[in-house]
């Protein structure tokens, strides 16, 4: 069927401008126009944007979708759903399951899964490690060839150095990224949020920031011994930021992560025993939050991701010490991202989407997504930038209601999503033409 988006605004060399946007009925983007006339003769579908951002598809590098083994928290269905209701059209899955998929037969039963049950593109991360905490290096070669988009024990960082350098030989050889969780658990202790101030008041344990960062700063000489493509994910720290700075300046090919949390949030917020506010790595201090914002204005950090992490309600429920970590991302990402870095903040919509779209498809070699362009797949989303809406679990797709940002003002409400022109997401009677 023959689609048309009029009336949108582009952003076109940093700037918005109107532009309608046709679409065939493979799905492509056929041409982005000041104005396009529709045919009459052929059967269509006409939005109208009324002067809403229509950006190109948002990609999250980061989401956990719990399926198999956790399907109380989070489906494929429901996991998609929630994504594209955020304008995500591309995401990367972690491998943290039951089972983990350390085998080639249950890598490929997933991978096709990702394809027939979820409404976006679902790309799939292969472990590092069998069941993620084990020495035994899985044969990357073949989980390339079966569709893995990199190697990561997302939730575990790699406890032994021989272990990450034999990784990072093994990724190096075949050209895919190591993701890494970096976490080293002998200085953990058994903590449940930074080690700081709202630790102390508390009375909890507390986890300090040399446990992600002696693990950065050990992998950083690895990827440099090896030429391996090193991607941190969502670091935290200020030590992190110095260090991932220092090895770009170095020439190494290393990247990172944050997430929206570790951005918008510092322990400071922790003012009760309040699991919302629980997460791994935890929320660090104000230093560290500006440390992270400063790292995206002079580009340390290379993308925003997720980290989307349903939990049951009555899982969050429990006292921080028992609850489990992580809190849901993709539904709330955008519009908070949009509100506090951009219309209240010093960044601008081209550097935003830039983080959500451009940067993450080169950071993990997506060739078709995150371009608005002729000639590309039609996966798109729509959002509002002037009106306000509050948010609201209710309106939540995803298992997962745990996070600490129920209630807050937002703009950017996503109005519809497109995933190679189809509808994967559309707000209720309020863009069709």
């Amino acid at each position: 069927m023959y689609q048309l988006i009029k009336n949108g605004q582009v952003l076109i060399d940093g700037q918005l401008q109107k532009r309608d946007i046709a679409i065939d009925a493979t799905g492509q983007i056929t041409a982005i126009e000041p104005t396009i006339t529709a045919v009459p003769t052929d059967p269509e579908t006409i939005y109208d944007a009324h002067g809403h951002f229509v950006s190109a598809g948002l990609i999250d590098g980061h989401v956990h979708f719990r399926d198999p083994g956790f399907t109380t928290k989070e489906t494929l269905k429901t996991g998609s759903a929630a994504v594209a209701h955020g304008g995500f059209t591309s995401v990367i899955a972690m491998p943290n399951l039951k089972p983990v998929p350390d085998n080639l037969l249950d890598f490929k039963t997933l991978v096709a899964r990702n394809q027939a049950e979820t409404s976006v593109h679902t790309y799939q991360f292969a472990p590092i490690t069998n069941e993620l905490t084990e020495q035994t290096i899985v044969d990357m070669s073949a989980f390339k060839a079966a569709g893995a988009a990199g190697f990561t024990n997302d939730g575990h960082g790699v406890q032994t150095a021989q272990t990450m350098y034999q990784a990072m030989q093994m990724a190096a050889q075949i050209n895919m990224p190591i993701v890494a969780h970096v976490e080293d658990e002998s200085l953990v202790n058994g903590g449940v949020i930074h080690d700081g101030q709202a630790a102390k008041k508390l009375g909890v344990l507390g986890i300090a920031s040399v446990s992600e960062s002696a693990q950065v700063a050990r992998d950083i000489e690895l990827a440099r011994a090896t030429g391996v493509h090193y991607h941190i994910c969502h670091i935290s720290t200020k030590e992190t930021v110095n260090l991932v700075r220092r090895a770009k300046q170095d020439g190494l090919n290393v990247t990172c992560e944050v997430t929206p949390h570790h951005l918008l949030l510092d322990d400071s917020a922790i003012t009760s025993d309040n699991a919302m506010l629980k997460m791994n790595p935890p929320l660090r201090t104000l230093a560290d939050r500006q440390a992270l914002w400063a790292g995206l204005m002079d580009g340390t950090i290379d993308i925003i991701a997720t980290d989307h992490a349903p939990h049951t309600t009555e899982e969050k429920q429990q006292a921080l010490l028992k609850a489990p970590f992580g809190i849901v991302g993709s539904e709330t990402a955008f519009s908070l991202l949009y509100t506090h870095l951009v219309a209240n903040g010093p960044f601008s919509l081209a550097q935003l989407t830039s983080w959500l779209t451009t940067n993450p498809a080169h950071v993990f070699n997506l060739p078709h997504a995150g371009q608005l362009a002729v000639g590309q797949p039609a996966d798109l989303a729509v959002f509002n930038l002037t009106d306000t809406t509050t948010i609201d679990a209710n309106t939540f797709l995803s298992k997962g209601h745990n996070t600490p940002f129920i209630g807050e003002a937002v703009q950017g409400d996503t109005l519809l999503t497109l995933v190679a022109g189809q509808i994967a997401y559309q707000k209720e009677c309020v863009i069709n033409g």
